[in-house]
């Protein structure tokens, strides 16, 4: 199964298409935030299934802010990353991953894209298609859940 996952996308529309096209054939793709209805934009304009959850520019309430679900026995925890502090750290995001037993934990927030691996729990910021910070270009994430294994690559827009 083939996840795309973007964040931080703020409304360009541009940086988006480009991202989504770029990406290929994914199963659906995960939006961890900032900005929820260009979450809903992918949906309906690509036709793609999208898990998404609202940030902290995202003022309306009715969207869910974190998300817990399970795809492939891998539990994922998503959430944009604010309320814990992703740009100093990712300890009390390590904390709140361990007391829900993730396996994978999606963030934004930061416009960093990284990916580490602690204490067996894969956590992925896939940074952002629009906003691009610490001398970044615009990156989104690929995330492939095999069998036995976990691939992940954070893909840099040309």
């Amino acid at each position: 199964m083939k996840i795309g996952i973007i964040s931080d996308t703020h409304g360009d529309y541009k940086s988006i298409y480009r991202a989504i096209e770029d990406m290929g054939s994914v199963d659906f793709i995960i939006h961890a935030g900032d900005t929820y209805e260009d979450a809903m934009m992918i949906k309906e304009k690509f036709g793609l299934k999208v898990i998404a959850v609202r940030g902290n520019t995202d003022y309306k309430k009715d969207f869910p802010s974190e998300m817990f679900f399970t795809i492939k026995n891998k539990k994922i925890f998503l959430t944009h990353g604010h309320k814990y502090d992703v740009k100093y750290n990712l300890t009390r995001l390590y904390y709140k991953a361990q007391e829900l037993g993730a396996d994978i934990v999606i963030f934004g927030h930061s416009h960093i894209p990284q990916y580490i691996w602690e204490s067996g729990i894969l956590f992925i910021n896939p940074g952002s298609v629009s906003r691009p910070r610490m001398g970044n270009k615009a990156t989104y994430g690929l995330l492939e859940l095999k069998k036995d294994d976990i691939d992940v690559q954070l893909i840099t827009l040309i």
